[in-house]
């Protein structure tokens, strides 16, 4: 079974695997990246990190158009609910895994903030660990800075991490690279920067240190936005 991971630019990433289309933090509409527009995407489901309007983005109009199941913490998808009217919710919390229908997902630790976009509160950040149908285990770190669990994180063995690497408002490259070194997983791909100036960042120079530290036991793939990787 091949999953196929695709970014739009920032933090918003499709994954297809089990014949289901999962989206995270879905923000394209104001996102200077994206190279989709929101009513492209048809997603089932829609994971969503933490409350900030940079994460949450396009999720209220899509999950209303496609009645596709939102996967957050018990505050956002209650603010869904509430705010949104959009009922088809499910809501874990850190450390917390359940079984859906394309695998299984567990949250993970995240250091950051969590205010939704109309002030209220977001509940903890988060980051997700995803288990395929066919034993491959990605994690998506989503808006963190570097913290050391990270290292039981990567002893599930992760075939695929995606790690943010803008600086400013979550790991750096230098911060990043600790985080691979940590995980060590046989793939990465760079997220969360080059949206803006004030987090602009060279992925290919982080690549080589990367393939340098790790002495080429991790993959790095460097996405364009729009572009995929099949796992």
């Amino acid at each position: 079974m091949v999953t196929q991971i695709t970014w739009y630019g920032h933090a918003a990433i499709s994954i297809e695997t089990g014949g289901k289309r999962l989206l995270f933090d879905p923000y394209l509409t104001g996102n200077p990246a994206a190279t989709v527009k929101p009513d492209a995407l048809n997603p089932d489901y829609i994971l969503i990190s933490h409350g900030h309007g940079d994460h949450v983005g396009d999720a209220p109009d899509i999950a209303k158009r496609t009645n596709a199941m939102i996967i957050s913490n018990d505050e956002i998808c209650t603010w869904f609910e509430t705010k949104h009217g959009h009922a088809n919710v499910h809501s874990q919390h850190v450390g917390g895994g359940f079984n859906y229908d394309f695998g299984r997902v567990k949250l993970t630790p995240a250091l950051h903030g969590s205010a939704l976009p109309d002030g209220s509160n977001g509940g903890n950040p988060v980051g997700f660990l995803l288990y395929t149908q066919d034993g491959k285990k990605i994690y998506n770190a989503a808006d963190t800075g570097l913290f050391g669990d990270m290292k039981l994180i990567g002893e599930e063995g992760i075939d695929l991490a995606l790690l943010p690497i803008g600086d400013n408002y979550t790991m750096g490259p230098d911060d990043a690279l600790r985080a691979v070194k940590l995980i060590e997983p046989k793939v990465v791909i760079p997220i969360h920067y080059n949206t803006f100036d004030l987090i602009a960042q060279n992925a290919r120079a982080w690549a080589e240190r990367v393939r340098t530290a790790a002495q080429d036991r991790t993959r790095v793939v460097i996405l364009s936005p729009g572009e995929s990787f099949s796992l």
